[in-house]
């Protein structure tokens, strides 16, 4: 099965939980994934960015909250536990947590954990950052799987938190 299959089957029992913003996250998702896959070419992290792409925002929808990365970790947590993979929390935890990093992150599994915050980065920026990666290649994926508001969602769910936490307004960016 190929890693655009493997992420697609992990997304799926979060179906009824994202509801109607399902084709949009999985959208995002496979962005994210093939992102890393412009940025990182060893065929052995690809499960690794799968897993980590479809996790690293679910918790919006399964806890209900802008602060989302404690219930995004618990649940790729749970996840790896339950499929005999207890050996990649610590890795893909490090992914989750720190993809909104602004800086570049410097620490255990450094170059996964920077390539897939580099990947985000390039899909919320809109391909705008690239990180030296192939724009026209970015450029079809986000055509082939297209924002469908997406972006809108996350401003605004930012705002909404804003409402609630004015000191705090998106608790998931780290410096």
């Amino acid at each position: 099965m190929d890693a655009i299959s493997t992420a697609e089957n992990l997304l799926l029992p979060f179906r009824s939980a994202l509801g109607a913003d399902y084709e949009k996250y999985r959208n995002h998702v496979l962005r994210v994934f093939l992102n890393c896959m412009i940025l990182d070419h060893v065929p052995a992290n690809q499960e690794r960015y799968a897993i980590a792409a479809v996790y690293h925002d679910i918790g919006i929808w399964t806890d209900h909250t802008f602060d989302y990365l404690q219930p995004s970790i618990r649940q790729v947590e749970k996840y790896l536990s339950e499929n005999g993979k207890q050996e990649l929390i610590p890795e893909i935890s490090a992914m989750i947590y720190w993809h909104h990093k602004i800086k570049p992150y410097q620490g255990e599994h450094e170059q996964t954990v920077e390539v897939f915050r580099k990947a985000d980065w390039i899909d919320v920026s809109l391909g705008l950052l690239s990180y030296g990666g192939d724009k026209k290649t970015m450029a079809s994926y986000r055509s082939q799987f297209p924002n469908r508001g997406f972006h809108f969602f996350l401003v605004k769910q930012a705002f909404k938190n804003f409402l609630k936490h004015p000191l705090n307004p998106i608790p998931v960016f780290k410096k």
